[in-house]
């Protein structure tokens, strides 16, 4: 499943999956037509990219559902942390796929995020749960984050400043265990960025990054990378 080792970054291109000027997405996973409301409006806010979807979120999300039909992985029953969930696509088909999902933002970015998993799982058959928690990286974690590790953190597109890198990992290390797999999905748009998070990533974490035969053939990019890191042991 895994190949150990670095991608180069690609050329950016439009988005694929999304439509970032639309208030509303449908998007089909888990048997489920998920509706995510985005707000287009904010988008041109300094540091806001959460309050639209973009192409690695989509990618992910479809990845775990993938992942879970061929058996790849078991998400029943496991706890999961997702950071930077902005509208929140990912988080609500882990909890279609059976696990404990935390979805985590920033203060001003939780109305849209909890409207959208409102929308999408108080109604039909969820097989797991989802919470929403304010989380700022770098500040300590509530207790109940770090009280019973996650299985999993789940992330895409939140590597996108060289200022936001040194918290992210802050808080990756406070919230993962030795026995947490770190899922990161990213769009290749700034090789200086994705550089200086891997090298700083390497001091603390194995990484690598799952091949694209791996991902739901219907949802493939060469312009997205999924990551997989694990912590050292030490």
């Amino acid at each position: 499943m895994l190949l150990w080792g670095i991608q180069q970054p690609t050329l950016s291109a439009p988005n694929s999956f999304v439509s970032q000027s639309s208030l509303q997405l449908r998007i089909d996973a888990c048997g489920h037509s998920l509706s995510i409301l985005q707000s287009p409006s904010s988008l041109g806010k300094p540091g806001v990219t959460g309050s639209v979807m973009w192409d690695s979120g989509v990618i992910l999300g479809k990845f775990l559902e993938h992942a879970v039909d061929s058996k790849m992985l078991i998400l029943q029953g496991k706890k999961i942390v997702e950071l930077g969930a902005g509208c929140g696509l990912v988080g609500c088909i882990a909890a279609f796929l059976g696990a404990q999902v935390t979805l985590t933002d920033l203060p001003d970015r939780l109305r849209l995020l909890r409207k959208n998993i409102e929308a999408n799982l108080t109604h039909g058959n969820v097989r797991g749960s989802a919470v929403v928690k304010e989380l700022i990286w770098g500040d300590e974690p509530e207790s109940d984050l770090i009280e019973l590790l996650p299985d999993y953190i789940l992330g895409s597109d939140i590597v996108y400043s060289e200022g936001a890198v040194v918290d992210l990992l802050d808080t990756l290390t406070q919230l993962s265990g030795t026995q947490t797999t770190i899922f990161l999905a990213g769009e290749l748009r700034n090789d200086a960025i994705l550089e200086y998070f891997l090298e700083a990533a390497m001091k603390d974490f194995v990484i690598g990054r799952v091949e694209q035969s791996q991902w739901h053939p219907d949802y493939s990019s060469h312009r997205v990378v999924l990551y997989v890191l694990v912590k050292k042991v030490k």
